[in-house]
């Protein structure tokens, strides 16, 4: 769904906004601007990535979905990253599905553009290099996380990253969506979210989440947030926390 204007002002997508001018001047006729509904699916599982996206507002989950049907969150993305990482590592597809958690825009590049934009910019390459490794921590972490913690302290990381990610301290959540992202049953989550909303971390009501007090919730979360967020700023910096 695209604009109708090219936008003039520097990119609001972390990577792009780290590249030398003359670098992001060679890029930016070649990037379109695109809204990301709510539930927009970027890539299919197995399907060709025909375009990799640079997400400025909102964010993407990256969804591993069973035989069975049910689907668990395994990563997410937003001003920090990029969507189409398969197609840096010389793959043209992914086993996962590119869904827009949170309704946003993104710079859409084209998938042949993008390949030979690596090979002309040495400051692009790096840049998604490094992308690429800390979003490798932030997926090992949720494996870590999803498996060994309880079930509120998984939900307050997690609010956390939609925060980090968010212009403001609220933003369109749902318990089905919730659910979905932490692979855990609704009542699961209804009875850890309420346990947050009673301790006067968030509030959360109509679909929508907000986030009262973010130390309390830190405090709530266990290690694994920081843990990706301090290897964020070490391989992309300070602005870049993940």
């Amino acid at each position: 769904m695209p604009f109708t204007a090219q936008p003039a002002h520097a990119p609001r997508n972390r990577l792009l906004a780290a590249l030398p001018a003359e670098d992001l001047a060679r890029l930016r006729p070649r990037l379109e601007p695109v809204e990301l509904p709510l539930r927009h699916v970027l890539h299919a599982p197995d399907e060709r990535i025909g375009a990799v996206h640079f997400p400025e507002t909102g964010w993407v989950s990256v969804l591993a979905t069973l035989e069975g049907g049910d689907a668990a969150e395994v990563g997410v993305i937003g001003r920090e990253g990029m969507v189409g990482l398969p197609l840096f590592h010389g793959a043209d597809r992914s086993p996962f599905e590119a869904m827009a958690q949170a309704g946003g825009t993104a710079l859409r590049l084209e998938a042949r553009a993008f390949q030979e934009e690596l090979g002309r910019s040495s400051a692009l390459r790096e840049m998604v290099l490094r992308y690429a490794h800390a979003f490798n921590v932030l997926v090992a972490w949720t494996a870590a996380c999803n498996g060994r913690h309880q079930i509120e302290q998984r939900l307050a990381r997690w609010i956390l990253m939609g925060h980090d990610r968010s212009d403001g301290d609220e933003f369109p959540m749902t318990h089905e969506f919730m659910a979905m992202m932490l692979g855990v049953r609704r009542a699961g989550v209804s009875v850890a979210a309420g346990m947050l909303q009673k301790a006067g971390l968030i509030r959360y009501e109509r679909g929508r989440m907000a986030v009262i007090d973010r130390p309390g919730l830190e405090a709530a979360a266990c290690e694994c947030h920081e843990n990706v967020r301090r290897e964020f700023r070490r391989l992309l910096g300070p602005a870049n926390e993940g």
